[in-house]
């Protein structure tokens, strides 16, 4: 992924971060997931699309939610769907 920049990362001042790891919406099915990512706009926590449910981008497309973060210790980066769009923070 190149880095670029988008207005809906450039919108991101204070970066949300999992009040759990896990996926909430796996839990619910019994399901795993590989990594995990989080919402920008509402704070949930879903797997990423390496995933086999690929929760985090059906919830942005469910709900226009552009900007995820990784979830992942160690990982400082944000993604936005809609603009392809990489920044590491």
């Amino acid at each position: 992924m190149a880095e670029q920049v988008c207005v809906h990362i450039d919108e991101i001042t204070d970066v949300k971060q999992p009040e759990e790891r896990v996926c909430s919406e796996c839990v619910k099915i019994g399901a795993r997931w590989m990594h995990l990512r989080t919402c920008q706009q509402c704070g949930v926590t879903l797997c990423c699309d390496s995933s086999p449910n690929k929760h985090a981008s059906k919830h942005a497309r469910a709900t226009g939610h552009p900007v995820i973060a990784s979830a992942e210790h160690g990982e400082r980066w944000l993604y936005c769907y809609p603009d392809d769009a990489f920044a590491e923070y």
